[in-house]
């Protein structure tokens, strides 16, 4: 990360940008106390998030195949703190939703372009791509410690306060985009692996996506009201747990480019699965304050494939490196948002423990689709890129 100041400051932004995909399930808790809303009704403001960055990630992956737009890194980091900030202040359920839709929708129009531009920066490699998703992780375990500080101190009317993120991750946004235009200038090109795209296998792949997503966004809705019930606990208890289940996604995050470059992405991210679904069984099954471990061990497991699918899509897709982000990094993961209403109209009839049962499932079909992917070529430079390309 010394070497390359352009994959810091992109790791820092994504922070910044994914503090908010975690605050909504961070908030949850705080919506259902303070008015009294059910499993059900809150569920419904992970989807709102979901549905509006599901459906605008692969449209602003289509268009950054297209033009460069890096002004959508400053532009969508700011829409995302908005949304937040303005979801607290009006006791309108409609309204609570549209902000927090607006939220989704800026981080739809971050993810894509950040990810192309960190494929560019990281020159393919997995480490690279490893700490710009450890970034997001970051950011998602930092979420549930700064709504808990901001709202349990002020209540929901103090939600403004969370635009701080947004504010900092835009300015992190400015020096990348002038190291961009130095690029430009140098003639540097962004690796890209040989061969045609390979559509079958990003449609397997995508799937194994939506399924991990599916485990890990239930979880995240829940997990802090599951935990404080599993021990007894307070808020402090579910809080606890939120953040565990984030900072685990950083660790997996990092574990995952380490250990592609020995075994390769397909084996790594199969292996994964398998142990994440026997975590999710622990997270299920083990009572009081053991449960700890097993969302720690969860998390990470289910973030190890995570750079790793990003980088899989891209290569499995390389005339088209912003469709593949936007759907690998937004349209797989936020359709997981999608599920949440089901568990918890299940939770509601019956208790959260008989509703997250099923998460245990996920992580087996993610694996069963591994199993059925190859592992493409390395990246390799364009043929007109300087070997002393100004370095970005």
């Amino acid at each position: 990360m010394r070497r390359n100041p352009t994959i810091s400051l992109l790791a820092i932004g994504h922070a910044c940008v994914d503090v908010y995909q975690g605050a909504v399930a961070a908030l949850v808790p705080f919506f259902v106390a303070e008015r009294g809303y059910t499993y059900a009704v809150a569920s419904g403001i992970v989807l709102a998030a979901s549905v509006l960055s599901s459906v605008a990630q692969p449209v602003f992956g289509a268009l950054t195949d297209r033009w460069a737009m890096p002004w959508l890194l400053p532009a969508g980091t700011l829409l995302s703190g908005a949304g937040i900030a303005l979801s607290g202040l009006s006791g309108s359920y409609p309204l609570t939703l549209v902000f927090v839709a607006v939220s989704g929708l800026g981080v739809a129009a971050y993810h894509p372009e950040s990810a192309r531009t960190a494929r560019m920066a990281g020159q393919g490699r997995h480490s690279a791509m490893g700490v710009f998703s450890m970034g997001g992780n970051i950011g998602f375990a930092l979420a549930p410690v700064m709504v808990t500080a901001v709202v349990a101190t002020g209540g929901l009317s103090w939600t403004p306060l969370l635009a701080l993120p947004s504010l900092t991750g835009a300015v992190m946004c400015l020096p990348v985009l002038r190291a961009l235009r130095q690029r430009r200038a140098a003639g540097a090109g962004t690796p890209v692996p040989a061969g045609s795209d390979d559509t079958a296998s990003f449609v397997k792949l995508s799937l194994a996506v939506v399924f991990r997503s599916i485990a890990y966004i239930g979880l995240s809705t829940f997990i802090s009201l599951y935990v404080q019930q599993r021990t007894g606990g307070g808020t402090a208890s579910g809080t606890a747990a939120l953040f565990v289940l984030y900072l685990g996604g950083g660790i997996g995050s990092v574990l995952g480019g380490l250990l592609a470059g020995r075994w390769g992405r397909v084996t790594v991210s199969s292996w994964s699965y398998v142990i994440a679904a026997a975590a999710v069984a622990g997270v299920v099954w083990v009572p009081g304050p053991a449960v700890y471990p097993f969302v720690a061990l969860t998390s990470t497991c289910l973030y190890v494939p995570f750079s790793l699918q990003v980088t899989l899509g891209q290569d499995y897709l390389p005339s088209r490196v912003g469709t593949a982000s936007g759907i690998t990094l937004g349209l797989t993961v936020s359709v997981g948002g999608l599920a949440g209403p089901a568990i918890g109209s299940l939770a509601d009839a019956t208790s959260l423990h008989t509703a997250l049962t099923p998460l245990v499932l996920p992580p087996v079909l993610s694996w069963l689709l591994f199993r059925t992917l190859p592992e493409p070529g390395a990246p390799q430079p364009r043929a007109e890129a300087s070997a002393k390309a100004t370095p970005v």
